[in-house]
């Protein structure tokens, strides 16, 4: 009897070892805290009427097409199976909106966060941690509102304005607009502490170390402007510039508090998928938070860019700008793998940007006033210069050119070299008789 109670209190003893062992090993899933105390506050512009947008709510409100077709034959789509529409061609694939979006339906226009800073009813954030080394990590902190409002007319410096020659751009039309938009922060951690903050802005970013003196914080909290419309985030408020010659507007609005109202999540980058994180300070993951499937979709969160045909489409001449544009891709494509703060590849500039920036850049000594009619005689006269020595080096490698050619002893014929030595011989017998005569007479 002894016996089996010593047995059972052994099995007892080892089957809590094992469960103890295996608590031990089994990979950390909850969400570190230092990553929302270190997490950035935004402020919303006071004039934006576009605010944060839950992510189901979005795609409930929109089609998955491809080249402007529905597809069919398919579920609803939602968090857990937005990625199976890879298989109709991955970034060919775009979520339409099923209302006419300048029509400004009410979904649209997202949440509002309360006085607190928390957005009910909603989830329009995502925290993505990437594990770099086992001191470095960083985080994503991703935002998501359903509407982008590109620019108007006044936020088009001078004096590129002037070539803005658009009657309804003049007229304050907005250009740039797309259903979707993913903004985000990254924060580089190490050790658990913070380094350095990264903020996107359009199709560019600013990296800042974490002590920069441009990076506002609210207690340990890092402060982040968000632009009117266009969602772009800035370390300080006021009218930054981007794109060579285009300004957002910044102020504090609404605060907005992101993980309060947030989905939390670990990078695998062997795979490149989601594992779902238990949020910090909580016991257990919201159950909405197990879908990953939304990160792993490769098509655009919003329309494709409308045709000129349609009516509601306009551009802008010299500058391809469109009235509409397509909707973004998700955070997949946010460069999350990246060695420093920004991307690790710098962005390629367009020709109009290009081309905007040597405006610019001329316009103050160059360009204004009378200075552009000596900038006008300078270029023609270099060019025509160019011109000129083109015209001459062509001329030049044209014209036929005289070749010597060495003659072998044996290309010579000897009978040739006989006659010529007789011919000689003679001539010179002929010139000595003559010159005997002439002394005779």
């Amino acid at each position: 009897m002894e016996g089996r109670r010593f047995t059972g209190k052994a099995l007892l003893l080892q089957c809590l070892f094992l469960s103890v062992r295996a608590e031990t090993e089994k990979p950390d899933l909850r969400c570190p805290d230092y990553v929302a105390n270190y997490a950035p506050l935004v402020w919303l512009h006071s004039e934006d009427p576009y605010m944060p947008s839950d992510l189901l709510a979005h795609l409930q409100h929109t089609t998955p097409t491809v080249q402007g077709h529905a597809i069919n034959g398919i579920p609803s789509i939602d968090l857990g199976n937005l990625g199976t529409l890879n298989e109709f061609g991955d970034e060919d694939v775009a979520l339409v909106s099923k209302d006419d979006p300048f029509s400004y339906p009410k979904w649209i226009l997202g949440e509002a966060p309360d006085d607190t800073g928390r957005i009910h009813n909603a989830t329009p954030c995502a925290v993505i941690l990437v594990e770099k080394n086992e001191v470095d990590l960083d985080a994503f902190y991703f935002y998501f509102y359903s509407y982008n409002e590109g620019p108007n007319i006044t936020q088009v410096l001078a004096p590129l304005n002037r070539l803005v020659t658009s009657e309804k751009a003049s007229a304050g039309m907005h250009f740039g607009n797309h259903v979707g938009d993913w903004e985000h922060n990254m924060v580089r951690f190490r050790d658990g502490k913070p380094v350095g903050i990264y903020y996107s802005q359009h199709v560019d970013g600013e990296g800042y170390d974490w002590d920069d003196a441009a990076v506002s914080k609210a207690g340990d909290r890092p402060i982040v402007y968000s632009a009117r419309g266009s969602h772009a985030n800035y370390a300080t408020p006021g009218t930054p510039v981007h794109n060579v010659g285009l300004i957002d507007y910044c102020d504090e609005g609404k605060r907005w508090d992101p993980v309060l109202s947030a989905y939390f999540y670990k990078l695998d980058t062997d795979t490149f998928t989601l594992i779902p994180l238990t949020p910090p300070k909580q016991q257990t993951p919201r159950s909405s938070s197990n879908h990953t499937s939304w990160f792993e979709f490769k098509g655009h969160w919003g329309d494709f860019q409308f045709p000129q045909s349609d009516p509601r489409q306009e551009t802008i001449p010299r500058f391809g700008v469109h009235r509409f544009e397509t909707g973004p891709n998700g955070p997949r494509f946010k460069h999350l793998l990246r060695k420093g703060l920004v991307r690790d590849q710098a962005r390629r500039l367009s020709w109009t940007e290009w081309g905007a920036g040597i405006y610019m850049a001329w316009y103050p000594c160059c360009i204004r006033g009378w200075r552009k009619w000596i900038s006008v005689g300078v270029i023609i006269t270099a060019f025509a210069g160019v011109v000129v020595g083109i015209i001459l080096g062509v001329r030049r490698l044209r014209r036929p050119k005289t070749v010597y050619t060495k003659l072998q002893a044996e290309d010579i014929q000897m009978d040739e070299w006989r006659r010529d030595e007789e011919a000689l011989l003679s001539s010179s017998e002929d010139e000595d008789e003559d010159e005997d005569d002439r002394h005779r007479r």
